[in-house]
């Protein structure tokens, strides 16, 4: 028989160890309220209650302290004492709660019944899950996930100061939940009534005197692969997943072009490739192995996607070597160095920069690239192209823009115009660059 004790976290802290078998307790203050001591240490709460015409049930709770401390655990006796009162069976209850999916689960049944089939954009969804969501949602079950858990997630990508990234991480649990009632999983989408952040177009684009700063800090980039992948997301004014999955099949080097299969439109598009393009590709084709596939093949070999990848922490070294290049010069201008450490990495030079600047109380205002993503590189393209003189048609035609409007008329648009467009577009910003010489990206190469 169990023996009768007062239940609070010092009293239960203190209670023997067992030499052998399970030692149990009572809690004197509620009804059914367990806890079982082990030999190993382990002490559970558990519920041991008669439930009405039917067997007597234990219903375990959780571990002290790990999973729930006495006041936790005297509470959700009570809920459930409560459940029992009106008939119900928690054992039952419990024991269908243990067979339902956790939203990881549901997110997996996700992808692969609607998402890779039917979404082009499926891994960008897969990365909004290992970034935003998997460690509040993975591991609930999928009935325990409330409207107030995903406003909490919103809120917090919003105070981060990304509004639209919180509204499309919001529309991606919508998109989960809405599938899981559709297949008759659930009864309610608690992504529904979540106001979303107000959102503006981006309209940024790299300026006449970021462009040096750019190729000065991506010529240092020692990853060869990305320098290249990086000036061919400028020069073609193409999307980052289609540049990085380029494949050789696809190029005529002798025309100039390079033909997308299938873009986020669903449809082909054919791109010229201005000269200084053809140039770095021609650079990348010397050094491919025989049968290569991609432009840019995965670093290793196990790779699933056969591409490169890991393209947003090349871009976030590029930003950082930027910056300390401009805090150094405005240290050296104040009359003052920061010392070179052998072996030091670029964050650690960079915050000992930011460190000196604060020191010295020199201005850091615009030091950083601010707000600059690697899309925007396709946007630098539409508009130095708009700044030459191109016309809507021409930039909408070269960068595979589609509207109901101009669809017709974007079909039967010869390259020749755009490829003039996008060629005079590349050779301003290569001026502006100061990296326009002989038709060739020459300091990208010699830095190398």
């Amino acid at each position: 028989m169990a023996q009768e004790i007062k239940f609070t976290d010092r009293t239960i802290a203190a209670l023997p160890i067992p030499e052998a078998g399970r030692v149990e307790y009572a809690d004197s203050e509620t009804t059914g309220l367990r806890l079982r001591v082990s030999p190993s240490g382990i002490k559970t709460f558990s519920l041991l209650r008669r439930v009405k015409n039917g067997p007597m049930e234990r219903i375990t709770l959780g571990r002290f302290p790990d999973d729930l401390k006495t006041e936790r655990a005297r509470t959700e006796a009570i809920r459930l004492n409560g459940v029992i009162a009106s008939g119900a069976n928690p054992g039952e209850v419990k024991r269908a709660h243990k067979g339902e999916p956790t939203f990881s689960a549901l997110f997996d049944e996700y992808m692969e019944r609607h998402a890779k089939i039917k979404k082009k954009t499926w891994r960008e969804d897969e990365q909004k899950y290992r970034d935003y969501l998997a460690q509040d949602l993975g591991k609930k079950k999928v009935s325990k996930i409330t409207r107030q858990d995903v406003a909490a997630i919103h809120s917090r990508i919003t105070k981060a100061g990304h509004p639209t990234v919180a509204n499309r991480v919001k529309d991606l649990v919508s998109s989960v939940f809405g599938r899981a009632v559709e297949w008759g999983c659930l009864d309610q989408n608690p992504a529904k009534g979540i106001g979303d952040n107000p959102e503006r177009s981006r309209d940024r684009f790299l300026k006449p005197g970021e462009l040096p700063r750019l190729f000065a800090s991506l010529a240092e980039e020692p990853n060869e692969a990305f320098r290249h992948y990086f000036s061919l997301a400028l020069l073609t004014g193409q999307r980052r997943d289609n540049v990085r999955a380029m494949r050789w099949r696809d190029l005529d080097m002798e025309r100039g072009e390079w033909r997308i299969p299938e873009t986020k439109n669903g449809e082909p598009l054919n791109v010229p490739l201005v000269p200084e393009a053809i140039s770095i590709l021609e650079q990348r084709k010397q050094m491919a192995g025989s049968g290569a596939v991609y432009v840019f093949p995965a670093a290793r070999s196990d790779s699933k996607l056969g591409h490169m990848s890991g393209e947003r922490k090349a871009w976030l070294r590029i930003l950082d070597r930027d910056e300390l290049a401009q805090l150094v010069q405005r240290i050296d201008a104040a009359g003052f160095g920061l010392a070179t450490v052998g072996g030091e990495t670029l964050a650690k030079s960079l915050t000992r920069a930011r460190e000196r600047c604060q020191q010295l109380k020199l201005s850091t205002d615009d030091a950083r690239l601010a707000d600059v993503r690697i899309h925007d590189l396709r946007r630098t393209m539409g508009s130095w192209q708009a700044r030459t003189g191109a016309s809507m048609l021409v930039i909408g035609k070269g960068l595979g823009h589609k509207s109901q409007q101009a669809t017709a008329i974007y079909a039967r648009l010869d390259l020749d115009p755009v490829r003039q467009a996008m060629q005079t577009a590349a050779s301003a910003m290569l001026e502006a660059a100061g990296e326009k010489e002989t038709g060739k990206i020459l300091k990208l190469k010699d830095r190398a």
